[in-house]
């Protein structure tokens, strides 16, 4: 009598099952979010899952109000929290590209690309839309400020990479540090110049004691010396075979 082989196929099937729901949710991710992951990507599911959820919430009522433009909202924003001119519109067009339904690999959400833990703790309940979550990455951003004291450098690697991370000095992770510098660049394109310097010819002035000559030709001038010729002397006095 033959025995059977034991055929393999319950393990494919369990394999596929599991891997089914791992490829839609990373598949939604970059098309809902506009982003790339890669299919099989084992990183940061509750964090994408709850990306998706949030933005399930948020798009029936984006599709009947829209939503306004986000340059005045990010200038507005800046002003209100005092933040450097520019420096959170760079920040958002190096985050997101300036597109409100972005997602990241990583499950940020929105234009200042909040994750689900920053989002609750700043209290923005819905980081899809532009008010709210223009207003919470303006809050967190100054909060980094206040942190390291002005240092816009370290206040953007605090901004990415968390505070906690950022110990006097940009964290060398392999991301942060080019953030960074994509995030400067941004910012001091779009910065506003200072106005340039007016240079007006200056006047001469007239000597000290100088008297105008409200039009007139000035006379020959006068030599201050005495008509007769002063005494030469030598380095002991009067200077040797003199008459004087």
């Amino acid at each position: 009598m033959r025995r059977r082989r034991a055929s393999g196929f319950p393990w494919v099937k369990v394999g596929l099952c599991a891997l089914i729901p791992l490829v839609l949710l990373n598949l939604a991710v970059a098309f809902f979010g506009n982003t790339h992951v890669f299919p099989l990507s084992l990183s940061f599911l509750e964090e994408k899952a709850h990306a998706l959820a949030a933005y399930a919430r948020h798009r029936p009522s984006c599709l009947l109000e829209g939503h306004p433009e986000l340059a005045p909202l990010i200038r507005d924003t800046e002003r209100r929290y005092r933040l450097p001119s520019g420096l959170l519109g760079a920040l958002v067009e190096v985050e997101s590209n300036t597109q409100p339904h972005r997602i990241s690999p990583a499950g940020a959400m929105g234009p200042g690309q909040l994750m689900p833990s920053t989002a609750s703790l700043l209290r923005v309940e819905d980081p899809f839309d532009p008010a709210p979550a223009l207003d919470g990455s303006a809050r967190y951003l100054a909060e980094q400020l206040a942190r390291f004291r002005g240092n816009v450098r370290l206040a953007v690697a605090a901004y990415n990479a968390g505070p906690g991370n950022v110990n006097g000095r940009v964290p060398r992770n392999g991301e942060t540090e080019f953030y960074v510098d994509k995030v400067l660049t941004a910012y001091e394109r779009l910065r506003p110049r200072p106005p340039p310097r007016s240079t007006k010819p200056t006047s001469a002035r007239p000597w000290p004691g100088a008297s105008p000559t409200r039009g007139r030709s000035p006379g020959p001038v006068r030599p201050r010396y005495p008509t007769r010729p002063p005494r030469c002397r030598g380095a002991g006095g009067m200077r040797p075979g003199s008459a004087w």
